[in-house]
């Protein structure tokens, strides 16, 4: 596998063998600094889930039964710790039909996703240009004070606050919760301790310069080694588990 980053896969596609140079979800759930902060939003509003045409798909009882579902924070990056270059180009990461196979795996495990303006909007071009294709059953929610609450371009905006939000998903029944994007997001959500796993693709290229997976200014957050897989290509695939302790917040 090359260095992934977390492209939807394409419903109904077949992988093809060779490797190839295509947009990946890594660009737009990843360097978008500016799109969301904690003090920009105001009271919660009610969410509901997206509807979505009918295809065949995993009943959510088949995965997280009785669990809590976890909220993973996922993307691809360089060895110095880059999501992107400067000016959000993502040509250093290379998806081939492993990396697909992967994403389509992980995605199987995944029925709700979250992101910023700027991911969302960046998101919706690439659909407008069949470069991503929308995943039936994906319920999708923006964070945005600049967006009105409401649908919107196949998403749901949504304002207040992370963790009486992430709480009212948590308690439905599900899957897990993907966290889409680097940066101010990240960053909000690390602040307020409500990232359960990272899963990290590190490629093997120091990119010297670029936006930074992980902006800083939050808490220390403890975490452990879950799994750890290297690829052909001497890229890395990292799972880590939030550590929690009483005083850990």
């Amino acid at each position: 596998m090359k260095a992934f980053g977390f492209r939807l896969p394409a419903a109904g596609k077949s992988y093809r063998a060779r490797s190839r140079r295509v947009p990946h979800f890594s660009r737009v759930l990843c360097a978008r600094n500016g799109d969301f902060r904690q003090s920009d939003v105001s009271e919660a509003g009610g969410v509901e889930r997206e509807r979505t045409a009918p295809r065949p798909q995993v009943n959510s009882g088949d995965y997280n039964l009785g669990m809590t579902r976890k909220v993973i924070l996922g993307f691809g990056l360089s060895i110095d710790g880059y999501i992107a270059r400067r000016n959000g180009a993502l040509d250093y990461l290379v998806i081939d039909k492993e990396g697909e196979a992967l994403m389509a795996d992980f995605f199987s495990k995944i029925d709700t996703t979250i992101m910023g303006r700027k991911t969302a909007a960046a998101t919706a071009e690439m659909r407008k240009s069949g470069e991503i294709q929308d995943m039936p059953g994906m319920s999708t929610y923006v964070f945005s004070r600049r967006w009105k609450p409401g649908k919107r371009d196949g998403f749901e905006v949504v304002s207040g606050s992370l963790t009486a939000f992430v709480r009212k998903l948590r308690s439905r029944p599900g899957k897990d919760i993907y966290l889409g994007g680097g940066g101010q997001l990240c960053r909000s959500f690390l602040q307020e301790d409500l990232v359960d796993e990272l899963y990290l693709g590190l490629g093997p290229v120091l990119l010297g310069d670029g936006i930074p997976g992980f902006p800083g200014k939050f808490p220390q957050r403890n975490f452990k080694l879950i799994e750890c897989k290297s690829y052909s290509n001497g890229s890395v695939g990292l799972r880590y588990e939030r550590i929690r302790t009483t005083t850990s917040r």
